[in-house]
């Protein structure tokens, strides 16, 4: 079982799986719902079983790596494997995805379109993460948007063709700078491969390494979304469905924050170094923009959905730290928001379901009516304000430390950006709590309550919340649960990154369990 394809199984798994689906006799839905999810889970416990028992906490290289070659004359292969920053959200897009096959249940219309689109992005998310080629990343990155841009466009709301549409030209206009990157690294020197591993050993120039660096940064911006790449986010949400919102904050957003970490960081560590203060300014400018814009909403969809952006603007910070709390808090900030922004946009879902109205202003002493709603809706926002004893408080806390701490940056510039960053942290509670009000205490809207049936929430709708609730709390009282899945990987980028600021020096390097040496401390950036 050592030598079993376990990647290509996982990958390839739901998606022959859902090539069975037209074929599945079912008249109301009810049949394919029950297929798709049993394929999910049992995708999930492949994951679960690979990660268990093949998958080794110390080692900080790729794992369960599988090479077959496709086109021998240019190198393409079908490379996959898993390290530190692709494993934990491997084992995070099958637990979400199956989670939002559940979430699916309410759907009616062309039932077997949607559950196939669903099980054909789960096999690509997961590609996504697992791939080590350069063209193979791009064709799975490009493939993984057509399932997102028909569930928006059949299933949204009244303006899903504009989401779907804007959604589209942003993702796929950004994956274009991916496709001219790929092909430069590919052909640069006197080899010609896409394999990412012999791509970063390639000796690319400093100007080269900017030029695509900044190519990257666009495309990957996008999908994190970065300031000002964002517009596409709140709209796609604004439309989107439960489901369609659980996979869209939940995995997607991750994928900008990885390929960060695998293709700028781990790629082009010396424009990295150059490009580093920007990510923190622009981690700054999403954090407050986005929280002053949630603040403003009035739409609940689209208060949840520019609380995402502020959220993500923690990761930034975090990639551009230079030390290993920061790049840890960072790919923790990660996974907490994709537990914590899943719970938040199913409960938006959940509400919208029993009032048909996302107003803020329409709303009011729903919670009277709906008890377990009510509970939900609050520990979900407790988490996401990142309360003590919650995943999203770990995060943002190692963030903070690893950046205060990090000896790459002047004294008086981490004190800005701090003191910036915490602008946010006081802004999320506001907000938060404010929308808590409006929703669930105060006077019942008569007028709601009179014609709409606010049914309290189902033993489904609890299992789903529960089943995110449980680990966001546990990795709060107890991190390294998911902190050692990575550390090894992240520390060992960080030491590449390190190496890319000029005259490192350490008087107290780091010893590793395979006998290296890191140095831990660094010269301000910009300075000899």
């Amino acid at each position: 079982m050592a030598n079993f394809p376990w990647l290509t199984a996982i990958i390839l798994f739901p998606i022959v799986a859902a090539l069975f689906i037209p074929v599945i006799p079912d008249k109301d839905g009810k049949t394919v719902r029950w297929y798709a999810l049993v394929v999910g889970l049992i995708d999930f416990a492949l994951i679960v079983y690979a990660f268990y028992s093949g998958y080794d906490l110390s080692n900080p290289n790729l794992q369960l790596v599988e090479s077959y070659t496709w086109i021998s004359d240019l190198d393409l292969k079908w490379s996959v494997g898993v390290d530190g920053l692709s494993m934990p959200l491997v084992l995070l897009t099958g637990f979400i995805t199956t989670l939002a096959t559940m979430a699916a249940w309410p759907v009616t219309l062309k039932p077997k379109l949607f559950y196939f689109l669903m099980l054909a992005m789960y096999g690509g998310q997961i590609a996504v993460f697992a791939v080590q080629d350069m063209l193979l990343f791009f064709l799975v990155w490009e493939l993984e948007l057509v399932p997102v841009y028909l569930i928006l466009s059949i299933w949204g709301g009244k303006k899903r063709l504009y989401a779907a549409t804007k959604f589209i030209l942003y993702t796929a206009g950004g994956s274009l700078f991916i496709l001219i990157a790929a092909l430069t690294m590919a052909f640069y020197g006197d080899t010609v491969t896409f394999d990412m591993s012999a791509i970063a050993d390639k000796d690319l120039t400093l100007n080269l390494q900017l030029l695509l660096y900044a190519g990257l940064l666009i495309a990957y911006g996008v999908k994190l979304p970065i300031f000002p790449l964002h517009t596409w986010l709140p709209d796609a949400h604004g439309e989107a469905t439960a489901p369609a919102h659980m996979l869209l904050a939940g995995i997607l957003l991750k994928m900008g924050g990885y390929a960060l970490l695998r293709m700028n960081a781990g790629l082009l560590p010396d424009a990295h170094a150059v490009f580093a203060p920007v990510l923190v300014i622009l981690g700054v400018v999403n954090i407050i923009y986005a929280a002053l814009t949630s603040f403003a909403q009035r739409n609940l969809k689209r208060k949840i959905a520019y609380s995402s952006i502020s959220h993500m603007g923690f990761v930034l910070i975090g990639i551009a730290s230079f030390t290993p709390l920061g790049t840890s808090g960072a790919m923790l900030q990660m996974i907490s928001h994709g537990l914590i922004g899943a719970s938040l946009f199913f409960m938006v879902g959940c509400t919208y379901d029993r009032t048909h109205t996302l107003m803020l202003d329409e709303m009011g002493g729903i919670g009277q009516k709906m008890k377990k709603v009510f509970a939900m809706w609050t520990t979900c926002s407790l988490a996401s304000l990142a309360l003590p004893g919650m995943s999203g408080f770990v995060a943002e806390l190692m963030i903070f430390v690893g950046f205060a701490t990090s000896d790459a940056y002047s004294l008086s510039f981490r004190v800005i950006i701090v003191l910036l960053a915490a602008v946010g942290v006081i802004l999320t509670p506001i907000y938060l709590l404010s929308m808590l009000r409006e929703m669930l205490y105060g006077p019942e809207n008569k007028e709601l309550v009179s014609h709409q049936a606010l049914i309290d929430a189902e033993p489904r709708e609890v299992f789903i919340i529960a089943s995110l609730l449980i680990p966001i709390i546990g990795i709060g009282f107890y991190p390294k649960i998911v902190t050692q899945i990575y550390d090894a990987t992240t520390t060992m980028l960080t030491q590449r990154l390190r190496n890319s600021v000029p005259t490192l020096v350490s008087p107290e390097p780091v010893a590793f369990a395979d006998g290296s040496r890191v140095a831990l401390r660094a010269p301000e950036i910009g300075t000899r």
